[in-house]
């Protein structure tokens, strides 16, 4: 039996009430780097959900102006969340004035309880998605991390995020609408400084998750994405660029196995056959590239035998 959303929170304080205030008091590793005026990333491990990383896999980013600080991404958990605000807080001498959130995986939303007093902005169709999916999201977060999730629940966005350019101080922020890593996602210009916030559209030498991918809309969203005159390219997970390679990467890699299951498919090689095949040597030595070519294989290698069936016919 699954256990509820509420059990793993209370099965997950549990050791804490018991141990003290001394567990978990292990900070997570948030230190901005400046990539413009007024402007910082913090950069995240690469690897998948640890207890030891405490779900600190995804780039986060934060911009200040007269009036405050825009931050892009709470991070995987509430102790992330008020850790991170005091660092931004402290970094930019501002107030924290509203909280982006670019798409719906809990890496990048289960921070929010610290930014409860702000405007959490979000799209219409990730607020949708959230609404329904955010307390399976959590909960799957809290099995894989366990006791550093302690005390966070969803907290959903509350306003909305119109796409657009609009100014915030000395930047002029273009919020874009793209699809492909999920069914909504959200990239940030700044048409000044020419950082663009590609986030999980993009991954830099860590090979890229799919749940909820479509790899067509995905190439697209890099098409647009590569288009744009960036200075400064910020993915969603790792190494800041400053060029279109890790662009080209990820496009590449998905094209690897865009092709790679539908010959797979073609050949009537089942699931468990096409989690041995080797990985393509450009992209062998990313961060997590043979478990995340097998949860892959999980998530998107269905539709590819569906669509293989009529030329496997007799």
């Amino acid at each position: 039996m699954i256990p509820s959303f509420r059990h793993l929170i209370a099965r997950c304080a549990l050791p804490l009430c018991l141990l003290g205030n001394a567990v978990h008091a292990t900070d997570y590793p948030v230190t901005p780097q400046q990539i413009a005026p007024d402007s910082w990333v913090v950069i995240a491990d690469t690897g998948y959900f640890t207890p030891a990383n405490g779900g600190f896999l995804v780039n986060t980013a934060f911009i200040a102006s007269d009036d405050g600080v825009l931050v892009i991404g709470s991070g995987p958990s509430r102790a992330f969340g008020e850790q991170y605000r005091r660092v931004i807080e402290a970094t930019t001498g501002k107030p924290v004035r509203e909280l982006i959130i670019t798409h719906k995986h809990p890496d990048h939303f289960l921070g929010n309880q610290a930014f409860h007093d702000v405007p959490i902005r979000a799209d219409d169709k990730t607020s949708s998605m959230l609404r329904s999916e955010a307390d399976g999201l959590a909960q799957n977060l809290y099995r894989l991390v366990g006791e550093r999730m302690q005390g966070t629940e969803p907290l959903l966005p509350n306003a909305p995020l119109p796409t657009g350019v609009r100014e915030h101080g000395r930047q002029r922020l273009e919020f874009i609408a793209l699809s492909g890593h999920t069914q909504s996602d959200i990239a940030v210009f700044d048409h000044r400084s020419g950082v663009l916030y590609a986030i999980d559209q993009v991954f830099n030498r860590r090979t890229p998750t799919m749940p909820n991918a479509s790899i067509p809309a995905w190439l697209a969203a890099l098409e647009r994405l590569e288009a744009l005159p960036f200075k400064v390219l910020v993915p969603g997970h790792g190494a800041i660029s400053h060029d279109a390679r890790p662009i080209r990467d990820t496009r590449a890699y998905l094209q690897w196995l865009d092709r790679t299951f539908d010959d797979a498919a073609r050949r009537g090689l089942s699931a468990t056959e096409v989690m041995a095949l080797p990985i393509a040597p450009e992209f062998a030595d990313w961060a997590e590239a043979r478990d995340e070519w097998r949860r892959s294989v999980g998530f998107l290698y269905g539709a590819y035998e569906q669509a293989a069936l009529p030329a496997l016919a007799p």
